[in-house]
């Protein structure tokens, strides 16, 4: 998540007395938005008792015991996940809370998207609740998010590397801060490194996909075919090598096609790529033309048929492509 889009609680100031609703399909966001609810919490009323429910199967009668108070805490939390299978009682009891809220008790709601219960979703938020939002972040926004979380963990990464990482776990935020744990734990100087990713995620077919790409795409035979039958000596699917390149190749086409119009973000966005990216797809496109890029559309075309049953051998297939698109970048 990209730091601008970090979800805080700062602003909602004390819990109590208020009705959160946390909505939307990022599980990990919604998580973490539930904890630092129960965190503030926390630091208002060390003693604070918490409960953690479901809807499913919850009545509007337990609710109301749930949020009538506790005989041995003055204040209490109460998180109740899964609001899409509200009944209509416990729909009601939430409506009422939501109007008037208790002074000691905080409310968390939790709604994992989708449009079951947006009814009372809708209802919810004319009640003027304390709305988190955690939709799925952007394709641009997933480096901001390794680079948030790094920092978090006290670690630091180069908009690159966090690049590599994302290409190599792939979209999934739970899996991308894990990694970033592993990495930082393993980081011995706080810096994460290209070298540092390889050696822990060099066996992501991703991976593997782009780095014969940008090699081939640069010009750089000898590495490209060096990637090329290490990534299929461990398994790398064929169909992956050629989704890249192709991936690759229309992203210079694109470039080629915006070259002096818009400042960096606004290329990187048209293009579908990290600003970063640009400098790097920039010295590639000192070596192609709007000639060679078609040509390499069509070799790269026609090596994906063969990998897909055009041809008996997908390897010399793929290692045509290699050769020929990087000699069309060595000219």
């Amino acid at each position: 998540m990209a730091t601008t889009r970090q979800l805080h609680v700062d602003d909602l100031g004390s819990p109590y007395g208020k009705v959160v609703l946390v909505q939307g399909p990022e599980e990990l966001l919604a998580d973490r938005t539930v904890e630092q609810v129960l965190a503030a919490c926390r630091a208002e009323d060390p003693g604070v008792e918490v409960a953690r429910t479901s809807a499913t199967g919850l009545g509007g009668g337990d609710l109301t015991q749930m949020t009538s108070g506790s005989l041995f805490a003055a204040r209490s939390a109460v998180v109740v996940d899964d609001l899409a299978d509200a009944s209509e009682s416990l729909a009601q009891a939430l409506l009422a809370a939501a109007a008037r809220p208790s002074p000691d008790i905080a409310l968390v709601l939790v709604h994992r998207g989708g449009n079951k219960g947006k009814g009372l979703i809708d209802k919810l938020k004319k009640a003027k609740v304390a709305h988190f939002p955690v939709t799925p972040l952007k394709p641009k926004e997933l480096v901001g998010f390794v680079e948030h979380e790094a920092r978090r963990r006290g670690a630091r990464l180069d908009p690159p590397v966090a690049q590599q990482l994302v290409d190599a776990v792939g979209t999934d935020l739970r899996s991308l801060a894990g990694a970033v744990d592993q990495l930082a734990q393993d980081a011995e100087d706080g810096l994460i490194r290209e070298d540092l990713v390889r050696r822990f995620f060099q066996g992501r077919a991703e991976v593997k996909g782009f780095s014969i790409a940008d090699a081939a795409l640069a010009g750089r035979t000898t590495r490209a075919l060096e990637e090329l039958r290490w990534a299929l000596a461990s398994g790398t699917a064929p169909v992956l090598i050629t989704s890249a390149m192709a991936s690759g190749v229309r992203g210079l086409g694109l470039l080629s096609g915006v070259r002096g119009r818009g400042n960096d973000n606004e290329i990187a966005a048209d293009i579908g790529v990290p600003p970063w990216k640009l400098r790097t797809m920039r010295q590639q496109l000192q070596r192609w033309d709007q000639r060679r890029l078609a040509r390499a559309v069509r070799l790269v075309a026609r090596a994906d048929a063969d990998v897909k049953g055009a041809a008996d051998d997908a390897a010399y297939a793929l290692e045509t492509m290699v050769l020929q698109v990087s000699r069309l970048a060595g000219r």
